[in-house]
Formats: structure tokens, C-alpha cells, sequence
């Protein structure tokens, strides 16, 4: 580690989850201060992380956090908009209350968190936010209809934040991934049939014959934080080892 991210100050949303609480380590190794906000904590916070009860959805939770962030930092550097939920239905399937939902979680809870956050970031010297896209936002998966759209929804979202908070020294960027072994992977995988085909046959259909790991989309977001990524904004970052840049039906 390189210590770039030394003296600055993060929080993560979705911090207890697969991902999130990968970035969370990174980002103390790299020895940034760092907030991790989530609904429950599943471990002990590793020494420079402090866990924060958050509900993305609730304007109030939101405000609270960042009024105490306000008292108690004063700037925020890094805010990394992880948290998020899949719902596996096509749109005759999914009911209302699950799509306001999902809706509720991956887009108005990137853009609560956001908007409250602004005032800190201004604070700071080189601020990034980082938002949670997916490769379902570029080409969709069956059954994963109302994902698919919060994703394009926070790809746009993404863009018109860089090109708004740009001038005010805020970057902002989305990190899209691919197949990565998290808990929500393996729900996907489900608990019927053969799934330790099905896992290889996920993996055959990348040209890097795998899927991701935590700690690779970490790497990233590492990178899009620190001031090495300085003239890296309005940017849809993929990590999917290669699997949107070949045409499927080749692989018939």
C-alpha cells in the first residue's frame, strides 16, 4: 500500500456489503479516515473504519449523517455511493412496491446521499464521488428489468453530477461491474441445480475465464479517490473482465 489516500476523509454507503466493505479496508490501509454507512454491521470494523447506522432512503438519516460529519471533520474527500439491491423479475413480474423499492435504494439513495454530502466535499481540496453503476446499465440481463433501469438511471445521474459539481473541483464517476463473488452473486446462483456448472459456465463466458473478486473493484475505486485520478471525472468505468467487449452470439 501507498498511502495515497493519507489525510482524507471517506464514507461509503453499502459499507457492510461485499464490495463496500472491501472499499472500506482499502481505503484505511490507504490511510483515509472512512465511514462505513449501512443498515446493519456484519463484522468489526477494521482500526481507521467506524460504522454508521444508514438508511439511504430516509432524507432524514441522510441529513443526520452529515451534519455530525459537518461538526466533526468538517470537508469530506471521498464519497463512495455503494449501496444498492437486485430484484430478479421481468417487469410483469415485479410488483409496484418492488420497483419504488429498488428505485428508492439504488437511485434516490445515491442522489439523497449526495446532495447532502455537497456541502462537505466543497470543503476539500480534491473531492470524488464515486457511484455504483453496472454493466446491466450498458446491456441487460434476463429477468433483471427494474435493476437494469435503476443503473442506466445512475449512469446519467453520474454525468450530470460531474458536469454540475466540476467546477466546484468535485469529480464524479461511476465504477460499472461485471459478475463479481459477492452474496448478491451468489444469490443469483441460487441454491436448485447443478451450481457448480453454472459458476464454471459464468466464468467461461469471460475472456479472463473468471469472475471478479471484491478486492478488484476496490483496486478502482481506490484509484478514482486518490489524486492520481484527478482528471478522471463523468466517466462510466467497466470491470468486467472483458465481458461486454466480445459479441455473445459468438459464443453459441
Amino acid at each position: 500500500m501507498a498511502d495515497i489516500l493519507t489525510g482524507k476523509t471517506a464514507v461509503v454507503t453499502g459499507g457492510e456489503g461485499g464490495i463496500g466493505a472491501a472499499i472500506c479496508r482499502r481505503f484505511a490501509a490507504e490511510g483515509a479516515q472512512v465511514i462505513s454507512a449501512d443498515l446493519g454491521q456484519n463484522s468489526d470494523a477494521p482500526e481507521g473504519v467506524e460504522f454508521q447506522r444508514y438508511d439511504v432512503t430516509s432524507e432524514e438519516n441522510v441529513q443526520f449523517l452529515f451534519q455530525n460529519l459537518m461538526e466533526k471533520w468538517g470537508k469530506l474527500d471521498i464519497l463512495v455511493n455503494a449501496a444498492g439491491i437486485e430484484i430478479e423479475r421481468t417487469i410483469e413480474e415485479t410488483t409496484l412496491y418492488e420497483w419504488n423499492r429498488i428505485f428508492a435504494i439504488n437511485v434516490t439513495g445515491t442522489f439523497l446521499t449526495s446532495k447532502y454530502a455537497l456541502p462537505l466535499m466543497r470543503n476539500s481540496e480534491g473531492a470524488s464521488i464515486i457511484n455504483f453503476g453496472s454493466y446491466d446499465g450498458f446491456i441487460a440481463d434476463p429477468s433483471l428489468a427494474a435493476y437494469c433501469a435503476t443503473k442506466g438511471a445512475v449512469h446519467a445521474l453520474t454525468r450530470a453530477m460531474a458536469c454540475d459539481h466540476g467546477p466546484e473541483g468535485i469529480r464524479v464517476n461511476a465504477v460499472c461491474p461485471g459478475f463479481v463473488d459477492t452474496p448478491m452473486l451468489q444469490s443469483f446462483f441460487g441454491s436448485s441445480g447443478d451450481i457448480d456448472s453454472l459458476k464454471q459456465a459464468v466464468r467461461d463466458v469471460h475472456p479472463t475465464r473468471t469472475y471478479g473478486q471484491p478486492e478488484d473493484i476496490a483496486n478502482l475505486v481506490n484509484w478514482l479517490a486518490s489524486d492520481e485520478a484527478r482528471y478522471a471525472s463523468g466517466q462510466l468505468w467497466v470491470m468486467d473482465g472483458g465481458l461486454t467487449a466480445q459479441v455473445q452470439q459468438m459464443r453459441l
